[in-house]
Parts: C-alpha cells; structure tokens; sequence
C-alpha cells in the first residue's frame, strides 16, 4: 500500500501539464511544490512566447515537443479562455551576409514540420514595420504570446477537478527506491522545529526543473545529467516600441540573440542574454544594457537613448555547460535506467512551456509502455 499512486515534484508548466494528463488517465495524483505558489520559477521567467518549433535540430525531443505542443496549446487556450495571442515573428538579417542564413532557417524549420514560414524582402518587412532595419526577413505567423500563469492555473484547475492535488510550501529533501515496488519521498516539515516526514508512491515524476539531476542522485542507477544554471536578464522599454510583431535577429552562437518581445499589454521587453552562473539570483545588473543597446541597434537604430529599465530575469535549468553545443531535452524512463514508475526530466528549458502539453504526453506514454 502507498500513501498515492503517483506523485508529481514540481508545479511548474511542465510538472502540471503531466499532473493533468496522469489524472485524466484515472491515476491518483498529487503534486509537491516547495514554494508557496505554483510555477513561480523558470516557468514564470522566462519570454512567455509560444514558439514555432523553428531552431531545434531535426528529430530532436525539443523539435518534436515544440511543433506538437504549439498545437496543442493554441488549443488548450482556447477550449479554456487562456489569454493569449497569435502575434507573429519577424526574424530579421540586419546585413547582407545574413541574408543567406534565412534559407538555411527556413529549412531547418521545414525539416520539422514548420512550413508556414514566409521569406520577406527588405521592401516587405519596410512596409510591415517601417521602424525596422533588415536586408530581409523571416515570417512565422505561428508564433505567439501567453500569459504563461493564466494558463497554469488553468491546468491546476482541471487537475484538481479530476481529483489530483497540489500542495505548495512542500519541499522535496531526497528520494528512494523502495526495496520493491514504489518509492519513498522525504519532505521537509513546515515551518520551524517540524521533523522531514515520508510520503510513499507507486509511481514518481520528477519535474523539479534546477534541482531534477541532485534529487535524482539518490536512486541508484538513475544516472542523471551534470546540471549548470544560464541566467538570461530582460530589460522592459520605457514608452511604446513602434512594432506589431516580435522581432529576433538571425540566431548568433550560443543563443537567439536579444530579441523584442511583447507581453499581452503590448508592453514591450529586450531578452534574454546569457550569462553563466554558479547560484540562483534574480537580480538584474544595470551594467548589462550596455551590451543591449548595442544588440538591439542593429535592428532597432531608432532605440532612444536610456530607454532600457532592468526587468526581471530567469534562470535555465542547463544540462550542457559553457562551449558546448545545446542539450536536447531529456525524459529518462524505464529504458533508459530500468527503474519501473520512475520518469525524470531534465534540462527543460526553452521551449519547456510551449512544449509542456506534449511532454506530458511522452510521459504518459512511457508509463504505459513500462
């Protein structure tokens, strides 16, 4: 006997998406999330944009999750009045040398089902947004923007209709397997002076975004990836940027490039870059616009002096390290370490919320299979 069939860590997009999908398949499920509101980490800071499935190598987990969970999030939010909004992405060559790297977008996007991608000449993109310098451009209709939390309580509330719970200010201290079936969870007491007490569990999923690689440390044979953590800082524009879309430079290594996005107010805000980090801090250094403003020029030479105000940054949950090429998404289940009930998740970055609906999907399915 277990105290539940299935325990869920982590209540961000990603950790309720698959929470949702195991109650809808009739499991008993319950959801631990140490802090003391839902998704408040790298599913809140992040560019709340429903991406199209463009950059991500052929076949990837991140290809096939993003092009498949945009569908299903365009659909999700509308079935439950999720603000959201089909706005639309302009990646721009801001030189002639550029321009021939738009071809080889166009076709990695083809490679993974994106074909709704439009070239633009340099007159074209003039005439869409006359504020905008390019060579030439990229049109992808089908990218958008959400309100990322809207849409987690949504999913919180139909889990919890289908009699899952969640429960907030629990932190997860470790994990085992039990000498049978099923696992044993440690939880830190609330509050001061409490004892960690145990919950049991016939199934476990481990959605704990940073702390997914050292939480999976104590099963044996799990073998979890190394963890590294990319903070990308956001600057807010002071006043109203003259666009209607949102603009990315042609993607540079290591990254997309400082981009324009917009939040559903139209508020517009530059991010992220990336800087590596050893701990978590959200703070946003002043110092940083200067290599933003720079960025943003080449696209945007009419951007007003002193127009960045620090924002908000976030953190990405990395799995590869500096200089190294980009880790693919990872859902480890029983054919990668043999630990039957046991799916972990690791390095769900970007695009981690467009694709959340689909992961859950590929975690539901592995369920079955084990």
């Amino acid at each position: 006997m277990f105290d539940v069939e299935t325990l869920v860590i982590g209540a961000g997009a990603v950790g309720l998406a698959t929470a949702r999908a195991l109650c809808l398949s009739g499991r008993e499920v319950m959801v631990l999330e140490r802090h003391g509101l839902i998704g408040s980490e790298t599913s809140a800071r992040n560019s709340e944009v429903i991406h199209a499935g463009i950059y991500y190598p052929k076949d990837s987990l991140k290809a096939r999750s993003c092009v498949e969970g945009k569908e299903l999030l365009y659909r999700f939010c509308a079935e439950h009045g999720v603000a959201h909004e089909r706005i639309g992405k302009l990646i721009v060559a801001s030189d002639k040398e550029q321009v021939a790297e738009l071809e080889g977008i166009r076709a990695k996007a083809a490679a993974n089902g994106v074909h709704d991608l439009k070239a633009l000449t340099k007159a074209d993109v003039t005439a869409l947004e006359p504020e905008l310098h390019s060579e030439g451009a990229l049109l992808s209709p089908s990218t958008g923007i959400i309100d990322s939390h809207c849409y987690m309580l949504a999913l919180q509330g139909e889990l919890e209709a289908h009699g899952g719970q969640v429960v907030l200010n629990t932190g997860v201290l470790s994990l085992s397997k039990l000498p049978r079936d099923g696992f044993s969870v440690t939880v830190a007491a609330e509050g001061e002076g409490g004892e960690p007490y145990t919950i049991t569990c016939r199934e476990l999923i481990l959605c704990a975004g940073h702390d997914a690689p050292g939480l999976a440390a104590g099963i044996p044979g799990a073998n979890p990836p190394g963890a590294y953590l990319a903070k990308g800082s956001y600057f807010k524009l002071a006043g109203r940027a003259p666009f209607s879309q949102l603009v990315y430079p042609v993607p540079e290594p290591g990254g997309l490039g400082v981009h324009l996005t917009f939040d559903l107010q139209h508020q517009a805000r530059f991010g992220p870059d990336v800087e590596w980090v050893d701990r978590i801090d959200y703070r946003v250094d002043p110092v940083r616009s200067q290599k933003f403003y720079a960025a943003i020029h080449r696209y945007w030479p009419g951007l007003p002096d002193n127009s960045l105000v620090p924002d908000y940054s976030g953190i990405r949950p990395k799995i590869s390290g500096p200089g190294e090429a980009a880790a693919d998404f990872r859902v480890d289940n029983f054919s990668n370490h043999g630990i039957a009930g046991f799916i972990a998740l690791y390095g769900i970055e970007s695009p981690g919320l467009t694709a959340s609906l689909s992961l859950a999907q590929t975690v539901l399915a592995s369920l079955s299979r084990a």
